[in-house]
């Protein structure tokens, strides 16, 4: 006879019962009466938001339950990864000595942890123990904590969020502070641009001695037309007259007078623009003066557009990072439970009951087919 025939032979009803029912049910009350450490929950409930995101003329309580925008969604998915993250655990551990605290129940073999284990252990342990859940519709963070004592776990919860203000107030900082600064230093290049080309644009006036190049040699086109104009027009008023009038004629006189004293004057500004390089045979020198004192009043007019500009880049930087500073708004404070959350005793043996009957009638139907097969 093989040994599953034998087997089956053994295992009575009784046998089987007292097996897969009595001793799984026995072992479970000696845990949860004599082992089982009671857990205690504290629970907190928080959102991030951001300044712009207030809708006008809207309460506080509306703008909470009205739904989180993408930006402040992806805020408090940040802060989630950042409660959960090692670096903020090592602190509350060197702060609360959690290593201490989850490992002091020593009959809880289940749920303690354990003397020798290392940071990748405590790490799993805090994450199987502190519950960070994002309602994905308002946006709102759910914190649960569990300890061993209520007054440590309400001061997890609220060391947590203390720990997640200070992350969103140095997140909003940095960021402003780097946007400014940005800002401020194109500001700053901005200005020295326009330093330079002020200086530049003074220095050619300075050293051409003229305000306007093209100005002056316009200004000075006209006065030499216009005298030429009054010496043509007074030479002909005295070639007429001279046809009919005595040479000595006061008129006549009169006249060469103020042909002589026009000569004078076209003569004298002549000197004048021949000095100044406005001489007629030197216009492509004054085409060049104009065309440099152009370029210099183009970049000085860009560099001036440029500081408006850069400077108004910082007020408006100054604006948005005050639209977009980050507040931690908590809804419910940690609280500090009067009663264990944990271990769901009564709930927990009525389970592994059901459990164990199925198993039995699973099994006690195998051991009948098999006795069956054997007759």
């Amino acid at each position: 006879m093989s040994a599953p025939p034998r087997l089956a032979a053994r295992l009575t009803p009784a046998r089987l019962a007292l097996l897969l029912i009595g001793l799984p049910m026995l072992l479970a009350s000696i845990y949860f009466g004599l082992m089982a450490q009671d857990r205690h929950v504290s629970t907190s409930v928080l959102t991030v938001r951001r300044a712009h995101d207030e809708p006008a003329g809207a309460g506080g309580l509306a703008m909470l339950l009205g739904g989180a925008g993408g930006a402040a969604q992806d805020d408090v998915r940040l802060l989630r990864d950042y409660m959960l993250s090692e670096g903020l655990l090592h602190q509350l551990d060197a702060r609360f000595g959690l290593r201490a605290h989850y490992g002091a129940p020593k009959r809880d073999l289940l749920y303690r942890l354990r003397p020798d284990s290392l940071r990748e252990d405590l790490a799993d342990y805090w994450r199987a123990r502190t519950s960070v859940r994002l309602d994905e519709i308002s946006g709102l963070l759910t914190v649960q904590v569990q300890a061993f004592d209520p007054v440590m776990a309400q001061q997890l919860n609220a060391a947590l969020l203390a720990e997640s203000e200070r992350f969103v107030n140095t997140i909003s900082q940095r960021i402003a502070t780097e946007q400014m600064g940005f800002a401020q230093r194109e500001l700053e290049r901005a200005e020295q641009a326009l330093a330079t080309a002020r200086a530049e644009l003074l220095d050619f006036q300075a050293r051409h001695q003229v305000i306007d190049p093209l100005a002056d040699a316009q200004a000075s086109g006209a006065l030499a037309a216009e005298l030429r104009a009054q010496l043509a027009r007074l030479e002909s008023e005295l070639s007429t007259k001279q046809t009919y009038l005595n040479p000595e004629a006061a008129e006549l006189v009169t006249l060469r007078a103020q042909v002589a004293a026009l000569r004078l004057q076209i003569e004298r500004e002549s000197r004048l623009a021949t000095r100044a390089g406005r001489q007629p045979d030197t216009t492509q020198t004054l085409h060049r003066l104009a065309a440099d004192f152009r370029e210099l009043q183009a970049r000085h007019a860009l560099a001036e557009a440029r500081q408006r500009s850069a400077l108004g880049s910082v007020e408006a930087m100054r604006i948005e990072a005050g639209r977009k500073v980050r507040n931690l708004v908590v809804i419910e404070p940690p609280t500090r439970p009067e009663r264990a959350e944990y271990p769901h005793a009564a709930a927990s043996l009525l389970t592994l009951l059901l459990s164990c009957v199925v198993l039995y009638g699973i099994v006690r139907l195998t051991v009948a087919t098999v006795r069956e097969h054997q007759d």
